[in-house]
């Protein structure tokens, strides 16, 4: 999309919103295949307003990147260690059988190990991790670009969406294929110089640092590329998109 024709859909996105109200903008936004996943319900039509406007106004944005010296003395552990006997067998081999599945709309589905992902290219980044509850902390996150992940598997033209499992079954997330392929969005398996820690997510992290902390879930064992969420759900207590 031009950047003219982008002006003009994200003058008429607000023009709508002031003029006639939330739902008309909405319905701008679904003319122009801006409508988030979770636009139905009483809160849709802002949920529409917000996906909307980020993606046109921020598409190609990076998150804020920090200096070294900026780095939080302790990054935060949400929540208690994950103590499943699989995963804490595989944590007692050094992860050596973790793999990462992809399947869905992909010309290569398969599994990779967490050795194999560590031979890709790398990326570190100085990112600030921002939760929806209040607290927040710097760190330089290290781990392979998902694009690359994307491309190695060649995902299909059609393909909207790339969803993303935890081993800890409760836990799960989605981003569309604008963030998916943002090369600031990487499955981390590195904190600060050193291996991820457990309970920072290790061993593999999806980061995504243009959203809030629960799109950024931890222990990921699987991904899968779609063109519809309808079958997965837009997800979680909070809203889909967590654009900051």
């Amino acid at each position: 999309m031009n950047q003219s024709r982008r002006n003009l859909i994200t003058t008429g996105l607000a023009a709508a919103a002031g003029a006639t109200g939330l739902a008309a903008a909405g319905k701008l936004a679904d003319q122009y295949g801006l409508l988030a996943p979770d636009s139905g319900g009483i809160y849709g039509p802002g949920e529409a307003l917000t996906y909307a406007s980020q993606k046109l106004l921020t598409r190609h944005s990076l998150a804020r990147e920090f200096r070294r010296d900026q780095i939080s003395k302790v990054p935060f552990v949400n929540g208690p260690p994950f103590q499943a006997a699989a995963f804490k067998a595989m944590e007692a081999n050094g992860f050596a059988d973790w793999k990462l599945s992809i399947d869905g709309m992909v010309a290569h589905p398969g599994t990779i190990s967490l050795a194999d992902l560590k031979r890709y290219p790398s990326r570190s980044q100085i990112t600030n991790m921002a939760c929806e509850e209040g607290w927040s902390y710097i760190a330089e996150w290290t781990g392979v670009p998902l694009l690359h992940v994307l491309n190695e598997v060649g995902v299909l033209p059609q393909a909207k969406y790339v969803v993303y499992f935890s081993m800890d079954k409760k836990w799960w997330g989605s981003i569309d294929m604008d963030d998916a392929v943002h090369p600031q969005t990487l499955l981390s398996y590195g904190l600060n110089g050193g291996e991820l820690p457990v309970g920072n997510g290790g061993p593999l992290r999806l980061r995504v640092p243009r959203q809030l902390g629960y799109k950024s879930v931890k222990h990921i064992t699987k991904l899968t590329v779609t063109d519809d969420l309808k079958k997965f759900g837009a997800g979680g207590s909070y809203a889909w998109y967590a654009g900051i």
